[in-house]
């Protein structure tokens, strides 16, 4: 089993930004992908940023050159940096793990970009 727990959501004003933690714990040896996604109220939840175990990542064309995903491996722990933040990056974020082909989820963090 891995447990997930996201932390450093809030409220922020446009332009301004936020960096997400995700704690991992448990059974993590084995982990082929860490991500983390977002789902907007009304909207599926989409991948935002992959750490895959050999090092490559991948962003959505809409947080590309903004977001930043990265991870401390003494901590067991996942980051996301979040800048320039725009109204549309509003929505619950969720880190995510895959191991073994199976999903580990996060309980979720609500990020809310405004004026």
């Amino acid at each position: 089993q891995v447990r997930l727990v996201e932390s450093g959501g809030g409220l922020v004003q446009p332009g301004g930004s936020l960096r997400l933690s995700c704690a991992a714990s448990g059974s993590i040896l084995g982990i082929t992908f860490r991500r983390w996604y977002r789902q907007a109220p009304g909207k599926q939840r989409d991948l935002v940023a992959s750490l895959a175990i050999d090092g490559n990542i991948n962003y959505a064309d809409s947080v590309k050159g903004r977001f930043t995903i990265s991870r401390d491996i003494a901590k067991n722990t996942l980051y996301l940096q979040m800048n320039s933040l725009k109204p549309e990056d509003t929505a619950v974020y969720y880190c995510n793990f895959l191991k073994f082909g199976q999903n580990y989820w996060g309980q979720g963090t609500q990020v809310a970009v405004s004026s």
